[in-house]
């Protein structure tokens, strides 16, 4: 069972939102600043038989007063707490990552695992300033298959759901407050300090936050695990999601806390590709 909110949690009926099935922890997957419930669509097939499953769409583009990634840690807070979670898995991507990132810090007693995958907090290689004030579509698909290894995962409905939110001048606003908000959330002081199990999935293609970023992340972070995946960009769990799915499975299902590399060592897919580093 998976929830998708589209509306604020004061408005929701719980009853038809939080359909909570017993026995199962609860994991959220947290999307970025051009994400979507779509791009967790593998995730979501594999894990839901076994995971409480929760896809919170950010209210990224709702009028709030305050810093814009404050807001986001909040908003989550607030939906935990709504969908009477304990100690979910949370699973971010992008700014999905830097929001997840925050809250764990912050209530630590809260969050069982951490999973980040392209997160940002510390770097970001991004021309977002211009990414949202064209309204020209051949120039956001090139942005758009910019985020991946291969640009045919770019489909045509992917860039239409982008083309149409830089075409939005209040959701244009939106994006350039809530990057320039991350951009101002550095995260690399609080990091040391976080004691909750990460597991680190990146791109070795990942041109919005290069590889670099990964291996700072892990050093920062001192119960982190990464996993470098070849020809893949900034969204593995799009790009490579067997590969995401089956390290995510390993990092979950180990009770005994053996070290990942030795469950994954000379690992690779069909295609020869190496699913670790």
């Amino acid at each position: 069972m998976f929830c998708d909110l589209n509306h604020d949690l004061q408005t929701c009926n719980p009853i038809i939102l939080f359909q909570k099935t017993a026995m199962k922890q609860g994991m959220i997957l947290l999307h970025g600043l051009f994400g979507a419930l779509s791009n967790w669509r593998d995730v979501i097939t594999h894990f839901e038989s076994t995971y409480d499953i929760h896809v919170p769409p950010l209210p990224i583009y709702d009028d709030r007063k305050g810093d814009g990634l404050e807001n986001m840690v909040k908003f989550l807070g607030e939906y935990i707490e709504y969908a009477k979670l304990e100690k979910p898995i949370l699973v971010g991507n992008s700014l999905g990552g830097h929001v997840a990132i925050i809250y764990a810090h912050r209530y630590p007693e809260k969050v069982d695992k951490l999973i980040l995958t392209g997160s940002s907090g510390l770097y970001e290689n991004t021309s977002v300033g211009s990414y949202v004030k064209r309204g020209n579509l051949p120039y956001i698909r090139e942005r758009v298959a910019y985020t991946f290894y291969d640009p045919a995962v770019a489909t045509d409905a992917l860039v239409a759901e982008v083309f149409r939110i830089t075409t939005d001048n209040k959701k244009c606003f939106a994006i350039l407050k809530m990057a320039k908000s991350a951009q101002r959330n550095y995260v690399a002081d609080i990091l040391p300090q976080i004691q909750t199990k990460t597991l680190l999935v990146w791109g070795e293609v990942d041109n919005i936050t290069p590889v670099a970023v990964a291996m700072e992340f892990k050093r920062l972070l001192p119960q982190a695990d990464l996993f470098l995946l070849e020809e893949c960009g900034h969204a593995p769990m799009m790009e490579r999601p067997k590969e995401f799915n089956k390290l995510v499975e390993l990092f979950l299902y180990n009770p005994d806390n053996e070290p990942m590399i030795s469950q994954v060592a000379h690992s690779s897919d069909s295609q020869g590709r190496r699913l670790y580093y």
